[in-house]
């Protein structure tokens, strides 16, 4: 045999004087076939080093037991867990998932979309980029009665499943945090006017916090990153601590943010959270690491890729599609440590 040729059941059948449709059928089980022949196939299949291909097959019958996953990126922890939790979930059921990465950008994840929908994908689910607005490119899923989970980022008009926190009562808790802490000037950084409603709708949350304890919110105590990094986050947290009357609170719309926040504010000798308590959002490995470390609110990641799996599992056997095309909240909680804990 040819060094790395890929070995085929016409191969084997060549090798055993057997038609392919016999090979076929005999690396199946099947029962037409004797299991003196079917012991013989298998045992030749193995030693000529063959592997079935299960995308053809999966082709052949229109179905490929392989779940899209398309994310902004796979380097966010967030992003990493909630694949992790996909991935064990559709591997119980003897599925596999393909990963695209979009890296935030529309016109990648239109391209993405169209190569998952070309491969045959028996499920889609997705985290929006930050830059997509228009979600026509998911269409194609639904008109052929594949499976379509929105995870995280979703979009708000689009009838399919979504599984999401609720962002807004997440930033209500974090900011109220901050005011249990006796904080009165409260910082926020936030990436809103840019990446959508999740960053919105937290920030909506902290409006509200500051309303319902008769704070005033103060323009000049928001401020909009260009993008979601530890750069932006020191750019932004330095306008908070040039203010003539600084912040005595922050709160950031994600840990990268906070800890940008920290660092800025440590720089400037400044003591966290004795003269500034700060509290981020999604509880990434880094949160423990900084010194001191953040305070922030959980982001149940593995469990949204898990519900996000389960979902696409249920619809794909189900023989009737789910009409009711329902979102799914899971609870989020404030992880208080150092950064934020005055009292």
């Amino acid at each position: 045999m040819e060094e790395n040729k890929v070995v085929t059941i016409y191969d084997i059948a060549e090798k055993l004087n057997l038609a392919t449709s016999t090979i076929s059928r005999a690396l199946k089980d099947h029962h037409t076939i004797s299991e003196k022949t079917i012991k013989k196939v298998k045992k030749v299949a193995e030693e000529m080093g063959y592997v079935p291909n299960t995308l053809a097959a999966g082709l052949r019958g229109n179905k490929t037991q392989t779940i899209g996953v398309l994310v902004p990126t796979v380097t966010q922890p967030f992003l990493s867990s909630l694949i992790s939790g996909i991935e064990i979930t559709a591997q119980k059921s003897g599925y596999n998932v393909i990963i695209m990465q979009s890296n935030d950008s529309y016109e990648a994840e239109v391209s993405m979309a169209k190569s998952l929908y070309g491969s045959r994908v028996s499920g889609v689910i997705c985290s929006l980029a930050m830059k997509t607005t228009d979600t026509s490119h998911f269409q194609q899923f639904v008109s052929k009665d594949i499976p379509l989970v929105f995870v995280d980022r979703v979009p708000k008009d689009f009838d399919t499943f979504k599984v999401i926190i609720d962002n807004y009562a997440a930033g209500f808790k974090a900011t109220e945090h901050l005011i249990e802490q006796g904080c009165t000037r409260i910082g926020h950084l936030t990436a809103g006017s840019k990446f959508g409603n999740l960053y919105t709708e937290r920030m909506r949350g902290y409006l509200d916090a500051l309303k319902k304890h008769n704070i005033t919110p103060k323009e000049e105590l928001i401020v909009d990153l260009k993008a979601v990094t530890y750069e932006e986050g020191v750019k932004a947290s330095n306008k908070l601590l040039d203010l003539k009357t600084r912040p005595d609170g922050i709160f950031a719309s994600g840990d990268i943010m906070a800890v940008s926040a920290i660092q800025s504010a440590k720089k400037r000798g400044l003591k966290v959270p004795e003269d500034i308590a700060i509290i981020g959002f999604n509880n990434d490995p880094i949160s423990e690491i900084i010194d001191p470390n953040l305070s922030t609110i959980t982001h149940p990641a593995a469990k949204m890729g898990q519900i996000s799996a389960e979902i696409i599992l249920k619809n794909i056997k189900s023989a009737k599609k789910s009409a009711e095309k329902g979102i799914t909240y899971l609870d989020t909680e404030v992880l208080v440590r150092e950064s934020s804990q005055k009292n």
